[in-house]
């Protein structure tokens, strides 16, 4: 049976290409959709088996829709990421010059990582947002805008000319995308993987989210992400989305969870998987998973009087 997968179109997307770079996504039916909500509600409605998402950037941070969408709504479980080195061309109509150019569109997270360069090449453009790059090219095609900042990739596919490439303000800039499925058993674990919970506060008091921290900080989980973000039930309800070292088998990261689930209101599991960048944590003496079987043992015995 031939895999389904949905993703932010239309074709042309660095998205698209993230989701080529997915081991199951060769021979794959691949279905591009307007926005981000869209493509993980095909998936919520079981229209497609798996959603490929950007969830942030190195150098614009977090995608809040993709944030809201995933701490919020029908939940989905990430089973893997994708790293993707992104560089900008500005993709216009054959025999177009820069001195032709008046708009340039873009996805808003692409225009502020050439902000200084549109300054200097462009000057008197406006911008104008679109829900991807390859849809701000598609309406350059269509001759409502003039210019497209997009994958270099996306030329060919709206029959557009590559007016400059290699645009960026900040070299190396890299954007990670998930690949998301229906609630699921996780991924097995590797040694070198990534857990996403979201912590919902009971009610707002000083010292809310050292709580929070403590729990991944006594156990020695190094956060490589953390973001709040507004519940949407009133002024001052904040939720925190955390990525974290470790994989939801290692001992102390199940110890971590059962701890915040003890002084949160709630926690959303959103998934263990592999790291793309494949590196492996440094785990601290005591925090081994033979360290928490050796701790149980000896309250075992304690408890049984044979200490």
């Amino acid at each position: 049976m031939t895999r389904t997968y949905a993703f932010l179109g239309p074709r042309g997307t660095f998205t698209e290409a993230a989701l080529r770079q997915l081991p199951g996504a060769d021979g794959a039916e691949q279905l591009p959709y307007e926005t981000v909500p869209a493509a993980l509600d095909a998936l919520r409605r079981a229209d497609a088996d798996a959603a490929v998402v950007a969830l942030e950037n190195s150098v614009e941070g977090s995608v809040p829709t993709t944030l809201d969408e995933l701490a919020t709504g029908e939940p989905l479980q990430i089973v893997a990421e994708v790293h993707l080195p992104v560089s900008f061309a500005l993709l216009v109509r054959p025999g177009t010059t820069f001195a032709d150019i008046k708009t340039v569109a873009s996805h808003p997270h692409a225009q502020p990582q050439c902000r200084r360069w549109l300054a200097e090449h462009v000057p008197d453009a406006e911008w104008r947002a679109a829900t991807s790059n390859a849809e701000a090219a598609q309406r350059v095609a269509d001759g409502h805008y003039d210019a497209a900042l997009a994958g270099a990739f996306a030329a060919a596919r709206y029959n557009l000319s590559v007016l400059a490439e290699d645009i960026h303000d900040v070299a190396d800039a890299v954007t990670r995308f998930i690949e998301l499925r229906r609630p699921c058993v996780p991924p097995p674990r590797t040694g070198m993987d990534r857990t996403t919970v979201v912590a919902f506060i009971g009610e707002d008091h000083p010292g809310a989210l050292l709580e929070i921290l403590n729990e991944f900080a006594m156990r020695g989980i190094n956060l490589t992400l953390i973001q709040s973000r507004p519940t949407g039930a009133g002024l001052g309800s904040y939720l925190f989305w955390m990525d974290f070292e470790g994989h939801v088998e290692d001992a102390r990261v199940g110890e971590a969870l059962m701890g915040l689930r003890r002084i949160c209101a709630d926690v959303r599991f959103l998934g263990s998987y592999p790291r793309a960048d494949q590196v492996r944590p440094e785990i601290r003496r005591g925090t081994h998973d033979a360290d928490f079987t050796e701790a149980a043992a000896w309250l075992r015995s304690i408890r049984s009087g044979h200490a």
